[in-house]
């Protein structure tokens, strides 16, 4: 079976949980930039957890389909509509052969993640089918669908009609606080520095896209003096060239953090203050841009409980679903 892009939306594209391994060879992960969301989409069609989805940002795609079968959308809230009728949110539902799947203007958040029973059957490229359009790498020839495309649909298991009770869901927040472990270079911005980086409110810049969220409107920082080491650069926020972990938080200039998301380099000469932790990744992919944010310093017991709560809350999930 296949299914036909008669509109494209914003920056639509094939994702998976992505293609760990090769970060040492500068290939990034990649994968949804909500893995909670592309997961419990699957959930509901009983597909793979890890099955390749669509994943639009503030503007969904326009879907015709060639043949029966069912359909879950999660993440952003956006109408969801069947043949101009709605349908819900985080729940499968059956689609008919010749019927057409749009949306509505966006609500809340910033990506919503469509799943088809049997998942999107496109090639495998370094083990994952998501789309890295820097590397034109996976999808469709490595970029966003198109007009015109057409998807391949895999073969889909049993799937039944299934709700996700929403009380499973992580709660919102007003301001969003994003968890962050101090790192490697934190002592290269005085205390001071360190203390307004956690009290001040920062807001999500209009440049946000899969390889970072870039922040402002807190102070700008204020470094230790010393004696830039060879092959550094001139600006204090230089250093010798340095590894990136997924969620790094970079300070060119010292002025507006940056949080490296899915599609971000994995090295470079820019230092950084730390990272935001896994469990918290999620929330990065469905902000928009002027959204209020507040960093919040955290240890590694209190990291790996939150990773611990996670796992968690994706089983309860798993069980209501295989019992629904």
């Amino acid at each position: 079976m296949a299914i036909k892009v008669r509109k494209p939306g914003l920056s639509t594209s094939i994702q998976d949980l992505g293609r760990p391994g090769y970060f040492h060879l500068g290939i990034p992960e990649g994968g949804a930039m909500d893995r909670f969301a592309l997961r419990a989409a699957n959930m509901l069609l009983g597909n793979d957890e890890g099955a390749a989805c669509l994943e639009a940002v503030f503007m969904g795609p326009e879907l015709e389909f060639e043949a029966d079968t069912w359909v879950a959308v999660t993440g952003a809230t956006m109408p969801i509509l069947l043949d101009g009728e709605p349908r819900e949110g985080w729940t499968a539902f059956p689609v008919s052969k010749g019927q057409v799947l749009s949306f509505g203007f966006l609500k809340e958040g910033a990506r919503i993640y469509i799943a088809f029973a049997g998942g999107i059957d496109t090639p495998m490229h370094l083990g994952s089918r998501s789309t890295y359009v820097i590397g034109a790498l996976g999808g469709l020839d490595g970029r966003p669908i198109a007009a015109g495309d057409t998807l391949p649909i895999g073969t889909p298991g049993k799937v039944s009609e299934r709700k996700l009770d929403r009380a499973l869901l992580r709660p919102s927040q007003n301001p969003v606080e994003l968890r962050v472990l101090p790192g490697l270079y934190w002592d290269r911005i005085t205390e001071a520095s360190q203390e307004r980086f956690f009290a001040e409110d920062w807001t999500v810049a209009p440049e946000a896209d899969r390889m970072g969220y870039r922040f402002r409107g807190g102070s700008p920082m204020e470094f230790v003096p010393r004696e830039q080491p060879f092959g550094a650069g001139s600006d204090p926020s230089n250093i010798v060239d340095g590894c990136y972990s997924y969620g790094s938080i970079q300070v060119p200039g010292g002025t507006e953090p940056i949080v490296l998301h899915r599609d971000a380099v994995s090295g470079g000469g820019y230092f950084t203050i730390g990272a935001v932790i896994s469990a918290d990744m999620d929330l990065i992919g469905q902000l928009q841009p002027n959204t209020k944010v507040r960093f919040v310093k955290v240890d590694m017991e209190t990291a790996l409980d939150a990773r611990k709560e996670r796992k968690k809350r994706l089983q309860t999930i798993r069980d209501a679903l295989t019992t629904a």
